[in-house]
């Protein structure tokens, strides 16, 4: 059985691609990938277009190796990845969208950015000038006596992001769910392109504004693959500061939302002062409260403030103080149990074929962090575990999030002790030859992919690849024979962006 080593040796390699290899491969190979995708001995990271090609980030998951295999398409067609493979659908889908790069074979040519109302077809591919049409999503059928459908969204009742929940139920009990999402697409992988590094970092921290430290983290370690740059120590410190910050302060607000969904309010006011108290200190510490444009290529845009440290530490021994309170008083709610216990269960084989990241797919057997699976600095000298539960209901994804706020407080101790002085900065080089590079960076969702090609100091071309796109069609999965009056518990419970889904 030939491993992703020997797949990368089939193609052609692209030189100046870090710090995973690219290479070009035929139709066959292609296929191969996608063959070894479906029997669960590769995980699909991501899958994008350019106006000519398609790339396919795939790792072995026995080993942690990742590579890229790159396909041209120069009659605008490729083997459907999805046709063997579902997580690869609505990427394909996406691909077509965008580029007009049509997946041969595909069980599903549904459009799924494009709603009909960009007045252009195509727009990063041969675009072609278009009217919208009158023709109406087509919802997948779902027959049965006694069926009937719930349309809930785009608008919502809360101030949330918009996005389309089809139910259909009988009775109570839902039978299928279908989503419909693309309301929030920003056009950034467009806006990307021709982009300044500096820009480009700017755009990345605004794709999902509560992941802004994750993305500008991953792009800024992108373009530092593609440049062969090694930022400062202490830069390296201080971000992993900025994202362990982030992580608590959604894990705590999460936490609570979970509760306040199924009427538990307490809960819900007190995680959500503890949250309060993690943004004031990041922007005591750092001058912004959701820490946005302060991870740039080459280290930090500043470092931490005076007295910074000491503010962040009061609010980690307050943390310490009240959360332990928190956390017993979920557990013995037997009211609160009765909601979240076998609610919305997520199968661990379905988690890991949709190669599922974050508490989603920690909660349901897979321990993939990209923290620990790929031992990124400073995480490979630092010391946390990676809690994993296997139940995979609403429970479970509470539980792994209290763990988790746990090791950020057991972190962010570790990186105040040890952050080193120095540097914050390194000039980036804005040399003209073509240059690659890709970062998979744990946020606190899951694992944020940036790719990206420079050319004479601009970028070429610019992928990012939210968690969400991998447990979306998930919470489609678990919200089935639930009630539809548990979906908000369920949706919530997995808390998907959709602004970085949409692009």
């Amino acid at each position: 059985m030939p491993s992703l080593i020997d797949l990368t040796l089939e193609g052609r390699k692209v030189g100046q691609h870090g710090p995973w290899p690219r290479v070009v491969v035929d139709a066959p190979v292609w296929t191969f990938a996608a063959s070894e995708l479906a029997h669960g001995r590769w995980s699909l990271l991501g899958l994008w277009g350019e106006p000519a090609t398609v790339h396919m980030a795939i790792m072995d998951g026995q080993t942690a190796e990742i590579a890229v295999v790159s396909l041209d398409c120069p009659d605008r067609t490729f083997p459907s990845v999805g046709r063997h493979h579902p997580p690869a659908l609505r990427l394909e889908r996406t691909i077509d969208d965008l580029f007009g790069l049509s997946a041969q074979g595909s069980p599903d040519a549904r459009p799924w950015l494009d709603h009909d109302r960009w007045g252009v077809r195509f727009p990063l591919g041969d675009r072609i000038d278009a009217l919208p049409t009158a023709a109406a999503y087509r919802f997948l059928a779902a027959d049965g006596d006694g069926l009937h459908q719930i349309a809930v969204g785009p608008v919502h009742a809360g101030i949330i992001e918009p996005g389309h929940f089809r139910f259909t139920a009988s009775g109570e009990t839902v039978v299928r769910l279908e989503q419909r999402l693309g309301y929030v697409h920003k056009g950034i992988d467009g806006l990307m392109t021709g982009a300044s590094l500096e820009r480009g970092a700017q755009l990345a921290g605004r794709t999902s504004g509560d992941s802004t430290v994750a993305y500008a983290y991953a792009f800024s370690r992108a373009a530092e693959a593609a440049l062969d740059l090694v930022v400062p120590d202490r830069a390296v410190f201080l971000r992993a500061l900025l994202a362990e910050l982030e992580r608590l302060a959604n894990h705590l607000g999460d936490i609570g939302a979970i509760c306040n969904d199924a009427s538990f309010t307490l809960m819900h006011a007190h995680c959500g002062v503890l949250r309060e108290s993690v943004l004031r200190a990041a922007g005591a510490a750092f001058g912004h409260r959701l820490m946005r444009d302060i991870i740039v290529p080459g280290g930090v845009s500043r470092d931490i403030g005076d007295g910074g440290a000491e503010t962040i530490q009061a609010t980690l021994d307050n943390i310490r103080l009240r959360f332990p309170a928190l956390v017993e008083l979920y557990d013995n709610t037997a009211s609160l149990q009765d909601r979240t216990v076998d609610t919305g269960t997520l199968k661990p084989p379905l988690a890991r074929q949709y190669a599922a990241g974050g508490y989603v797919g920690r909660a349901s057997g897979r321990s993939f962090d990209a923290r620990r699976t790929l031992a990124y600095p400073p995480y490979d000298s630092l010391r946390f575990d990676v809690p994993v539960l296997s139940e995979g209901d609403v429970n479970a994804r509470v539980w792994i999030r209290i763990r988790e706020v746990e090791q950020c407080v057991s972190l962010i101790d570790q990186i105040l002790s040890r952050l080193p002085e120095g540097p914050t900065r390194k000039d980036v080089p804005l040399g003209g030859e073509v240059r690659e590079g890709m970062a998979i960076v744990e946020g606190f969702r899951g694992d944020v992919l940036v790719w990206l090609r420079l050319r004479n100091g601009l970028i070429e071309r610019c992928h990012m690849r939210d968690p969400s796109w991998f447990q979306w069609p998930l919470l489609e999965a678990v919200i089935e024979n639930n009630i539809v009056a548990d979906f908000p518990l369920c949706n919530k419970s997995f808390n998907c962006s959709y602004s970085g889904h949409d692009l």
